[in-house]
């Protein structure tokens, strides 16, 4: 009885083994005939009936252009790009660091480094953070749902940072889960109360942004919740109106007035502005720092946003490598060096580029894409592979609800800390022992356009006293 259930067993194995194999031929066979078919088409048909004439063209204009063209043709209005421009720009990428070792001896293993920024250098109330990093401002509403906000203040407080609010309405529970809080004196007509202020650890007048420049934004009435019209404080059927302008500042001169008013409202907390950079960039830092300012957060041409036009992205603006540059020479050779914090801003992605920032001049940057990566982390699989992994951190984001503040806060605060330890080995491999001792003599550049432009020599120049 075994043996016949064995042989049975053994002739159904033969079978379905046969049967496979049967299917992966014939499979194989199709597969075959139909990619010997689809090639002798492309390899035969005329240029202009061949489908590799699509292949041929947008190589030729981009991919990238090709699918703006058609979202403008749907549209038939100016489109909106959310997180940045995708074009290459001059950047960080094309510096690097020298190593200590003889010449300049390495840092002990055992000697304590110090990474630490004081915002506000001159200010009655400067803070200070534990890292060069600070976490960018971002909206709630406009931008980031509430738990995304909460998670990152949250997250920030741990390593011991700080973070700004953004343009959108202030939120308590943000707040109360900073250590530092940033406020953004948003140009639009909300919020910006002296309660809110007195409750901050700065404010940063908002003049311009890195991916939007001065152009100003609505976000129309039937777009506002009833939650988000709450918020911002206004009536069922009133947009909010983000104007290209700060309504206190008619001409360049009324900065000072707006500056002194909000230090006093503050009681000493440092007060700063956000610029993006420009041409007249030099001409700007004039301005601002004659109106007595405690930072300047400056962003390059880099930098995202929510959503703004492609144009402004992509063809404005001045790249973080040479705007930190000039801003920090500017401020060394006006004399505001020691008495202004530069905070740069603008597709600051890992240690080293914060790193090379501040060797070029920042104190500190702004991080904001990379930290909402962080912040999301394995969370961005729920909307992934059908939905944007933005969809998880976005106000009004499909997979908002399901969004984890303790999941979001553990994992920036590990990034955080994890970029505070390579910046620290960066520091020592650099034979020091301070953020504040790394400058340009630890650079050099790989391209000629990025040494001429910063003033660091190229990697294949010779050594000499001189450089």
């Amino acid at each position: 009885m075994e043996r016949k259930k064995l042989k049975k067993a053994l002739l159904l194995g033969a079978g379905a083994l046969a049967g496979f194999q049967t299917v992966k031929y014939l499979t194989r066979g199709a597969i075959n005939r139909t990619h010997d078919k689809i090639l002798k088409i492309l390899m035969e048909d005329k240029y202009d009936e061949n489908m590799w004439e699509l292949v041929s063209a947008v190589t030729r204009i981009g991919l990238q252009n090709v699918l703006e063209t058609n979202l403008r043709a749907t549209e038939g209005k100016a489109i909106a790009r959310p997180m940045g421009s995708p074009k290459k720009f001059p950047s960080l990428d094309d510096l690097v660091f020298t190593f200590a070792q003889l010449h300049n001896m390495p840092t002990p293993l055992e000697e304590k480094i110090d990474t630490s920024v004081v915002i506000g250098k001159k200010a009655k109330k400067p803070f200070t953070v534990s890292l060069p990093i600070i976490i960018a401002p971002m909206a709630y509403g406009e931008a980031l749902s509430k738990e995304a906000k909460i998670a990152l203040a949250k997250g920030s407080a741990l390593a011991g940072t700080a973070t700004n609010t953004g343009e959108g309405p202030f939120l308590p529970e943000e707040r109360a889960a900073a250590k530092y809080l940033i406020y953004q004196y948003n140009r639009g007509d909300w919020g910006k109360t002296p309660e809110i202020i007195r409750q901050c650890d700065a404010v940063e007048i908002q003049l311009g942004q890195g991916a939007i420049g001065g152009v100003g934004h609505v976000i129309a009435a039937k777009d506002i919740d009833k939650q988000l019209r709450k918020d911002f404080g206004f009536p069922k059927g009133k947009p909010a109106v983000a104007h290209s302008r700060q309504n206190e500042v008619k001409r360049p001169g009324d900065l000072v007035k707006l500056v002194r008013r909000l230090k006093n409202l503050g009681g000493g907390i440092p007060v700063g502005v956000k610029l993006a950079a420009g041409k007249h960039l030099e001409a700007d830092l004039r301005i601002v720092c004659e109106a007595g300012v405690d930072f300047i957060a400056l962003e390059g041409a880099e930098a995202a946003t929510k959503a703004s036009a492609p144009i402004l992205q992509d063809d404005f603006g001045v790249p973080i490598v040479f705007a930190v540059s000039r801003a920090a020479n500017w401020l060394k050779e006006n004399g505001y060096q020691d008495r202004v914090t530069l905070i740069a801003s603008g597709k600051m992605r890992t240690p080293g580029d914060v790193l090379k920032a501040c060797a070029l001049g920042a104190d500190a940057v702004y991080m904001g894409a990379v930290a909402l990566f962080a912040l999301s982390h394995t969370q961005v699989l729920q909307p992934l592979p059908y939905e944007p992994p933005t969809q998880v951190v976005w106000y009004q984001g499909k997979y908002a609800k399901k969004f984890s503040i303790k999941k979001g806060v553990k994992y920036l605060s590990q990034f955080l800390f994890s970029c505070k330890e390579e910046i620290e080995m960066g520091i020592m491999a650099l034979g020091k022992t301070r953020l504040a001792e790394v400058g340009r003599e630890d650079l050099m550049a790989l391209n000629e356009l990025i040494g001429q432009g910063c003033q660091i020599p190229m990697v294949y120049d010779p050594f000499t006293a001189k450089n």
